[in-house]
């Protein structure tokens, strides 16, 4: 049998154990879903063991598949949700639920550490970036001041997918992209930064091993492998944080080319080959899984998650028919806003629903129709809530274009990116070629990708995205479209600072 490669993504929805071949191919996937806790409004919590459990129910699922065998497997890669705090004793246990990349709680904190820091200038001089709520530090801060009697007992620090590979490894490792998200790394010389940490009086015991995204950092323990059904000793390669990983398996590992997600939060990103701090740091400006290079990337929080929203909230009907008839009520629900005219007659939608992030970082920003009049239907809310996160996407977008970075090409993944409708929407409001990939898998198929470098199948990341990445299909943008969200893109970027002195009040 040929090798393998297995890329493990530990998701906000679930866990998704995926194995291809060394062209790329997918020969085995699967998702195992957990649930997410919001115990209070703006927070949002899971259970580590709810990961590690969902994670051996997916590898079991693709190893009874019969179409692999565990042997075949040469190389795990990891990769998952950025940012959340997992908190760990000196046993290993967990301290408490993992406070996740989308929890807003820590406002407060996030000024405290700009101010200790000295400014957003030093800030960005010790780690890059500016110090936001969905960012690791915070939360800490948070449990020290909040949970002492947790903040006690803290022996080591984890993010989510590290947090898979020491139950996979027993190893305490990270890695440069997903440490970049902590604020506790200096992304310029892609090592954690005592200085920060000593500002926060956060221990460097307490912080992971870091390494290049492509480098070995265990391997499959024989206690792992007896629950998992992996062969033990199988290396573990670092990985990257979803977004990385992601462009990884996009190809987004040279300059020109971009790529646009359009998952649960929304993401745009671009490959960089030398560092540099977005001035007002509204952009995140990472180390890319390329070793020695970095990315800039613009994030908002609710992307396809305002779209889920609004199907939950407002397609009940969808759903009862999609039961009924076998289709999926997100194709019914864009079946119906395909009828209505590019800018949904005069209706704009805030995609904030959990707080903002690029280019607005704020928690108390809120979601908002605006405009709506009898005419307007449930179809005309459904474009605009697409047409809503396609204009907040631009908005990272054109941050990118206004530092200088060229663009050749944007890249479409994600769910958002299996709508067609939404694809012309998406290329119509950036006025830019979108095109799609062989790879719908995203990040874990980029996880594979790594782990095949690291156990040695590639012999670098470009070798491996030449021989797994292709260009499928192209999406180009109307122009009558484009005028009309010309138009209104001014109009939308008005909103927020019309409407933040309510958001402050309603919050």
């Amino acid at each position: 049998m040929p090798p393998y490669l297995l890329g493990i993504d530990i998701g906000t929805g679930g866990a998704k154990a995926l194995v291809v071949d060394t062209a790329g191919n997918v020969v085995a996937s699967a998702t195992e879903e957990y649930p997410l806790y919001t115990p209070r409004p703006l927070w949002s919590e899971q259970a580590p063991q709810d990961w590690w459990d969902a994670c051996q129910r997916a590898i079991g699922r693709v190893l009874a598949s019969g179409v692999i065998a565990a042997t075949d497997i040469a190389g795990v890669g990891l990769t998952g949700q950025m940012h959340g705090l997992v908190l760990l004793d000196k046993n290993g246990a967990v301290l408490r639920p993992a406070i996740l990349w989308n929890d807003q709680r820590t406002g407060s904190q996030c000024e405290e550490i700009t101010t200790w820091a000295g400014g957003l200038d030093r800030l960005l001089a010790l780690t890059g970036n500016a110090v936001l709520p969905g960012f690791t530090a915070p939360k800490i801060v948070w449990v020290a001041e909040h949970e002492p009697e947790v903040y006690e007992q803290i022996a080591h620090v984890l993010l989510p997918k590290d947090y898979i590979r020491y139950r996979l490894t027993g190893e305490f490792a990270t890695e440069v992209s997903d440490a970049s998200g902590t604020s506790l790394f200096d992304v310029a010389n892609r090592r954690w930064s005592a200085e920060m940490a000593g500002l926060l009086q956060i221990p460097m015991s307490w912080l992971p091993h870091c390494t290049e995204s492509d480098v070995v950092s265990g391997q499959i323990s024989e206690a792992a492998a007896a629950t998992t059904g992996l062969r033990p000793g199988t290396p573990v390669v670092g990985g990257g944080g979803d977004q990385a990983a992601q462009a990884v398996g996009s190809g987004i590992v040279r300059g020109g080319i971009i790529s646009v997600t359009s998952g649960t939060s929304g993401v745009v990103f671009a490959h960089a080959d030398h560092f540099a701090a977005e001035p007002q740091g509204r952009l995140h400006v990472f180390c890319h899984a390329v070793p020695g290079a970095w990315h800039a990337m613009g994030v908002m929080l609710s992307a396809g998650g305002a779209f889920r929203w609004f199907r939950d909230a407002l397609g009940q009907l969808e759903k009862v028919a999609a039961l009924e008839t076998g289709a999926d009520p997100y194709d019914l629900l864009t079946q119906a806003a395909a009828r209505v005219p590019p800018g949904a007659e005069g209706l704009l939608f805030l995609p904030y629903l959990t707080g903002e992030r690029c280019p607005y970082p704020d928690p108390n920003a809120r979601g908002a129709f605006v405009g709506l009049t009898l005419r307007h239907a449930k179809r005309h809310m459904a474009r605009a809530v697409l047409e809503g996160v396609s204009f907040g996407l631009r908005d990272s977008l054109e941050m990118i274009r206004g530092l200088g970075v060229p663009i050749e090409q944007v890249r479409a993944s994600g769910g958002g990116a299996r709508s067609p409708l939404w694809r012309q929407i998406q290329a119509d409001v950036f006025d830019t070629e979108l095109v799609l990939i062989n790879v719908t898998e995203g990040a874990a198929f980029g996880a594979a990708l790594l782990a095949g470098v690291g156990a040695g199948l590639y012999g670098d990341i470009h070798e491996a995205v030449a021989a797994a990445v292709r260009v499928v299909s192209s999406t180009q943008p109307d122009p009558a479209a484009v005028a009309v969200y010309e138009r209104l893109y001014p109009s939308y970027r008005a909103l927020y600072a019309a409407l933040k002195p309510t958001f402050d009040a309603l919050a």
